[in-house]
């Protein structure tokens, strides 16, 4: 079993920064790549951004490359979500995933899930 809390969300304004954080607890979590998906009121999950287990692979949705960006820390069970130049469309409830593929994170299938935290931009 993997265990994923979410944190780092908040309310900010158009233009500001906020860096989430997704920490693991159970299983050797360096051996897993973690994805990051949001979901909007009224809208369906969607991907974010993904990181293989030694970060050789990542993703991003075309929505926020160039304004996010993935990294982790394996020695402190640890994938951070670096989101710059933040949008009110980027409000959401952020999620992190994790299971032992890269195509399974990247595909919406992960066996775990943390509970989300809540990424707010008002205009």
């Amino acid at each position: 079993q993997v265990q994923l809390v979410e944190s780092g969300g908040g309310l900010v304004q158009a233009g500001d920064s906020l860096r989430l954080s997704c920490t693991a607890s159970g299983r050797t979590f360096s051996n897993y790549a973690v994805a990051w998906f949001r979901q909007a009121p009224v809208k369906e999950r969607v991907f974010v951004a993904a990181t293989s287990w030694n970060v050789g692979n990542t993703d991003y949705a075309d929505s926020v490359k160039g304004r996010f960006t993935i990294s982790r820390d394996n020695a402190k069970n640890t994938v951070y979500l670096q989101m710059n130049s933040l949008k009110p469309e980027d409000t959401a409830v952020y999620y992190c995933s994790a299971d032992l593929q890269y195509l399974t994170v990247i595909s919406d299938r992960s066996h775990y899930w943390g509970q989300g935290t809540q990424v707010t931009v008002s205009s």
